[in-house]
């Protein structure tokens, strides 16, 4: 395929300080270079080369030691897409070398402990892509929105992600924030859909409209959020994600970008090759 972006989503997509949201283009494609055909062949193309690269990352922690891994955190409003994303891009490389968890409202246990301490227990090991849907950020998100705990708490929870975030890259882990944007109308179609549709009827929760009333409080705090803990080390990445093909094919180079910049390589052969082979012939 001829070059698919103009510029790179770690370059376009990636968040500022003062990220505005109501400035974003839920429908727009930022750097992509081709219309919703071109990005769905640009999908299956990228898919091999992610598969390769997952493959390298797990080797390299079996074979020779490595201690890298890959943490991809999925945030968004309820339908923006993040199943289609653990789906269509995630779903494309070996199973074995994925630890996917989705975060539901707190457990009593997990109430009984500190905020990190559910994540901490769901982290991907050496060699493994982890898939947060939903993550520690929903405790600076729902948590501020529905006030469940104080204004002193949820400022001190954004100094304790980053310092969180730190940990993890100097521990081997690559961080990905992406926080999937959609807009108020695209939301109310998707919800629509799902009460049109018995094979969607799953998908749908009643709460979804109540949380749905709540939008511009919700898009405040994702707006505080990232300002507050986008790094250089856990930079965040606001996605447009009312084309579904769009939001799909920019995570998967995002990701395929965090592994390629990990350098990987197969692990060299710990025999020696031609003895193997004359041994294989003569078996």
């Amino acid at each position: 395929m001829a070059k698919t972006w103009k510029i790179e989503p770690t370059e376009s997509l990636r968040a500022t300080t003062d990220v505005s949201l109501r400035d974003i283009d839920t429908s727009a494609t930022p750097g992509f270079d081709g219309d919703k055909k071109y990005g769905a062949q640009a999908l299956a193309a990228g898919a091999e080369h992610l598969s390769e690269l997952q493959e390298k990352l797990f080797a390299d922690s079996r074979a020779a030691g490595g201690t890298k891994s890959v943490l991809l955190v999925l945030q968004a409003m309820d339908t923006a897409g993040k199943g289609g994303i653990v789906r269509h891009v995630v779903g494309a490389v070996d199973p074995q070398g994925i630890a996917h968890h989705a975060f539901k409202a707190p457990t009593e246990e997990e109430l009984a402990h500190d905020f990190l301490w559910r994540i901490r227990n769901e982290l991907p090991g050496v060699g493994m892509i982890g898939v947060f849907d939903r993550s520690h950020y929903e405790d600076v998100l729902v948590a501020r929105v529905r006030s469940l705990v104080s204004a002193d708490t949820i400022e001190k929870r954004y100094d304790q992600i980053v310092e969180f975030e730190r940990e993890l890259e100097a521990a081997g882990t690559t961080v990905i924030k992406v926080m999937l944007h959609i807009s108020y109308d695209e939301q109310k179609a998707r919800l629509a859909e799902r009460l049109e549709r018995p094979d969607k009827f799953w998908k749908y929760n009643p709460s979804d409209i109540d949380e749905r009333n709540l939008w511009s409080d919700y898009q405040e705090a994702y707006e505080t959020a990232i300002r507050r803990t986008s790094t250089e080390t856990a930079p965040w990445f606001v996605v447009p994600a009312d084309r579904k093909w769009y939001a799909r094919v920019a995570v998967q180079r995002l990701v395929i970008n965090a592994l390629e910049g990990l350098d990987l390589d197969w692990p060299p052969a710990d025999f020696d090759v031609a003895t193997e082979k004359t041994r294989l012939a003569a078996s």
